[in-house]
């Protein structure tokens, strides 16, 4: 018997979204953007992480220039930009504030999500809303359960329609969201309590939802990647998605999602090498043997300098080839025409951006103090946040998992899992 339960979404015309539309944005536009906005955001980056102040002002023009509707499809009145041009975007912001670019990820993926298992009335509804300048957030992963993919929320029936409980956290974005997306079984006479995965679509203010900001992590400090309680939430048809059906067939959901924190990584990456060459060529005293004036004359420096380059470029450029690639993938899908290998050569692509920025983000926030001398060290200056910030978002999922995967399929052709880590 099915364990697929019977909903019978409401698809009336959708409400049109109170607000101010933001603007729709070109390729080169939303690079242009994202750049003024990267260079604006590191002016206060630093304090921001030191005193821990959340980013709510900064987050509203991110909002405002438009940069959050890029992925809105263009049959909706979205600019519809590609892959490549969004891990850009994020690889620009990352290197301005990492904290800030990552607080939209889950946005972009939830947008994603609508494209691929949304009903007409939902992605009506919710694509007029990002164009109005909405956000949505994050509720997805839990803890204390067995592994990342072990989901215990519930959405339960009632009278109404459906009730949602449960605890979810590293939320990333439900702080500053106007809708939370929250992964929740949805409960069948078949298997009640671990019925397939389903999206509720709540609002962030609504009665029963709690958001609260208890992010303690070592880096990426700002992102109030806290936790969402969810106790007898009130959850309409309309506002329930399929979460299972992403998965039964070729698809590109997980590789977009995974193509963005690759980006995430190589902006942290630039921002450290960035800074480093600053601290060097203007406060880092040289190495006496070295008989040079200054510090950035020294070849055991530039040395040093030159290999970080080269990582964060090889980076950059991996992330760059993955974007291409789930380009491919994602018309292909659109085509009917998508299968497993295709499927397979976005996923392996990505996980080798992956694998590339989390090697390139730590090693050179870490390089950085080598190069730029005892100085550097100083907790007031705040350097060491570069390296605090690669090790906290690297950890989001395990690179050696991403060079597995590439190994397997280098040695006997085994295609990767599809899954949303991949």
């Amino acid at each position: 018997m099915s364990t697929t339960p019977a909903l019978t979404l409401v698809e009336d015309a959708a409400e049109r979204p109170a607000g101010d539309a933001v603007p729709v944005l070109t390729e080169s536009g939303a690079v242009l953007v994202a750049a003024q906005l990267a260079a604006e955001l590191a002016e206060g980056a630093s304090e921001r992480d030191a005193q821990r102040r959340l980013p709510g002002a900064e987050l509203d023009a991110v909002t405002a220039s438009g940069l959050l509707a890029i992925t809105v499809p263009s049959r909706f009145g979205g600019a519809d930009l590609p892959a490549e041009t969004v891990a850009e975007v994020f690889r620009i912001l990352a290197s301005g504030d990492p904290s800030l670019a990552q607080i939209p990820h889950s946005h972009f993926v939830y947008v994603n999500a609508l494209r691929h298992q949304g009903t007409p009335a939902q992605q009506g509804f919710f694509f007029g809303e990002v164009l109005a300048g909405k956000r949505f957030g994050n509720a997805q992963s839990e803890v204390g359960s067995k592994h990342v993919r072990d989901i215990r929320t519930r959405l339960t029936r009632n009278g109404r329609g459906w009730l949602l409980n449960g605890v979810k956290g590293y939320s990333t974005g439900a702080l500053f969201a106007d809708w939370i997306p929250v992964l929740a079984h949805l409960d069948t006479l078949v298997d009640p309590g671990h019925g397939p995965l389903h999206v509720a679509w709540v609002e962030r203010t609504a009665p029963g939802v709690t958001v609260v900001d208890d992010w303690d992590g070592l880096g990426q400090r700002t992102t109030a990647s806290g936790t969402v309680t969810l106790d007898e939430v009130d959850v309409a048809e309309a506002r329930i998605m399929p979460y299972h059906l992403t998965f039964e067939g070729p698809q590109t959901y997980g590789a977009f999602a995974q193509l963005l924190h690759a980006a995430l990584d190589a902006g942290i990456a630039r921002a450290a090498i960035t800074e480093a060459a600053q601290f060097v060529t203007t406060k880092s005293r040289p190495y006496p043997d070295a008989g040079v004036d200054r510090a950035a004359e020294d070849p055991l420096v530039v040395h040093a300098f030159g290999q970080m380059e080269l990582q964060v470029r090889a980076a950059e450029a991996l992330v760059r080839e993955a974007g291409r690639a789930v380009d491919r993938a994602t018309a292909l899908f659109e085509a009917g025409d998508l299968n497993e290998e295709t499927a397979a050569q976005a996923s392996l692509a990505v996980a080798a951006a992956r694998a590339a920025s989390t090697q390139a983000s730590v090693d050179v926030a870490s390089r950085l103090f080598e190069v730029a001398g005892t100085r550097s060290a100083l907790a007031s200056l705040n350097l060491d946040r570069h390296w605090r910030n690669a090790r906290t978002h690297t950890l989001h999922d395990p690179a050696a998992w991403k060079v597995q995967h590439l190994g397997r399929y280098a040695v006997d052709g085994t295609l990767p899992p599809n899954h949303g880590q991949l």
